[in-house]
């Protein structure tokens, strides 16, 4: 993997992720447009919705990639899980009690991480990864990753996600594994000061 040049990544809160709402939506809409995911224009535009609602999230952080020019080519976003957060709820395979845990400061959910593809292969997924868990205090990520999404399993596994399980994310979704990467060791972020 050779670095692409010319690339800045900017990372952003909620309000300044929903000025740049265009261009995330852009490159989700590109980028999940390919197999596997084969979203449609319906798709895109649900997405487009609860990114909006999304930004508003006093915890959201996100980072985006622009080239020289300004052309979007890269996204990642989400925000700590709530106590009362859903996304545990949809798993196919039993996990333990204490992994489902959530306190709202415990786990990031990153929601999406995309490249567009004249731009993949260079390590612009690895920065927008670090720029979006740059100043993470939690003590873990988590995400949905699709078993035949081949590249981004293989990014995400180099990066230290191991599966803990299997889940249908939303209603009439494809079977994901559901990945965690930690950050740091339970007992240091409860010790400090929390």
């Amino acid at each position: 993997m050779k670095p692409t040049p010319d690339i800045t990544v900017e990372p952003l809160d909620g309000a300044g992720a929903a000025r740049a709402a265009d261009a995330f939506t852009l490159v989700y809409a590109e980028a999940f447009a390919e197999p596997p995911y084969r979203k449609t224009a319906a798709e895109v535009r649900a997405n487009a919705q609860r990114f909006g609602v999304q930004t508003c999230k006093a915890t959201f952080r996100a980072a985006l990639a622009r080239a020289a020019d300004g052309t979007p080519v890269g996204i990642a976003y989400g925000y700590p899980l709530g106590p009362r957060t859903g996304w545990w709820d949809r798993l196919a395979t039993p996990v333990p009690a204490d992994l489902r845990q959530e306190d709202g400061s415990r786990t990031f959910g990153l929601i999406e991480l995309a490249v567009r593809a004249p731009w993949r292969r260079g390590g612009v997924a690895s920065r927008l990864h670090q720029a979006v868990l740059a100043r993470a205090t939690e003590e873990r990520v988590l995400l949905n990753a699709r078993p035949d999404a081949e590249a981004a399993q293989a990014a995400y596994r180099s990066w230290g996600y191991r599966k803990v399980g299997e889940a249908h994310p939303w209603d009439g979704a494809a079977l994901h594994d559901v990945l965690v990467l930690r950050l740091r060791p339970a007992h240091a972020r409860a010790g400090a000061g929390r």
